[in-house]
């Protein structure tokens, strides 16, 4: 019998899927218009970590970090720095060379490193399903591949690179959180605040080195669409961090339907970016592969392999 805590992981996991299934939309618009990836990893960062550093303010006064353990609050901002800021940076990139709908069904590879790292590092176990799930999902990538579709000025497989290592890059972050969260230092809140502080700290020091030229020549409205990207995204990682912080919320649940999002924005691109992506039957079924996976990998928890 599934319990309430279970309905409520499954729930705010798909939240995110939803939305990352569309800011795909929203981010390739944006780089049509000459924006960059360090620009749109600013404004989607700068965007949502004031939206909840305004929430923090509301909800807790001018001390926002009260309670917060240091060593905690070290963990979320090394998570921010290197799973998000990184990850973030990356998926950009993809979004540019590949397309919004192939970037988003290999990023969502990352139940495979999840579950890798929530057992090497959390010791979560691998159930049979999970397995055979994981098995179906690559398949998936690999039909994805060689499905000729995407950005429809063309890619070569390399490129993949870039969603992949954003893939893993996330799961390890959410490992990262999940960890955090479980010791009870910090609230959601507070998490996801620190998450994003640490994430604009690399995007700072990255700008400060490699300069800020793409954000003048890029159209200023590109910035309109990596700001409602960053809105959602704010409200994504609530959800996101939500899902984790319950006592069901395992890493390899909450990432493998998160990963949903390659059949969300598969529609999104398909209606909405018809003069900028080509969504080919192959990118269909392995988008559909890809989710059949991460069903597998969802299904059986229980089930030790």
């Amino acid at each position: 019998m599934v319990l309430g805590s279970d309905v409520m992981v499954y729930l705010l996991a798909l939240l995110p899927a939803v939305i990352w299934g569309f800011t795909p939309v929203l981010d390739k618009r944006g780089m049509s218009l000459d924006g960059t990836a360090l620009q749109a990893a600013l404004v989607v960062v700068v965007v949502d970590l004031s939206l909840f550093l305004v929430a923090l303010l509301a909800l807790r006064g001018s001390d926002v970090l009260a309670g917060l353990d240091p060593a905690t609050a070290g963990l979320f901002l090394f998570a921010g720095a290197t799973g998000t800021a990184l990850g973030r940076l990356a998926i950009f990139v993809g979004v540019d060379r590949v397309g919004a709908s192939i970037n988003s069904a290999v990023v969502s590879a990352r139940p495979l490193f999840a579950t890798v790292f929530a057992f090497g590092l959390l010791g979560e176990p691998i159930s049979l399903s999970t397995a055979v799930g994981i098995v179906v999902l690559v398949a998936g990538l690999v039909v994805l591949s060689l499905a000729k579709g995407g950005d429809l000025a063309g890619w070569e497989s390399r490129d993949l690179f870039y969603p992949l290592a954003s893939g893993a890059l996330f799961a390890f972050g959410n490992v990262l959180r999940r960890f955090g969260l479980g010791t009870g230092g910090a609230d959601v809140l507070q998490a996801v605040a620190l998450n994003e502080a640490g994430a604009l700290v690399v995007f700072l020091t990255y700008a400060a080195i490699r300069g800020t030229r793409g954000f003048q020549s890029a159209d200023r409205r590109s910035y309109g669409y990596f700001a409602a990207s960053g809105a959602l995204t704010a409200v994504a990682l609530l959800s996101l961090f939500g899902a984790l912080a319950l006592p069901a919320g395992r890493v390899a649940i909450v990432e493998s339907l998160a990963s949903t999002a390659p059949l969300f924005t598969t529609v999104f691109a398909y209606f909405l970016l018809r003069d900028l992506e080509r969504v080919t039957r192959g990118v269909v079924a392995g988008a559909v592969l890809v989710a059949v996976g991460v069903a597998l990998v969802t299904l059986g928890p229980g089930v030790a392999a």
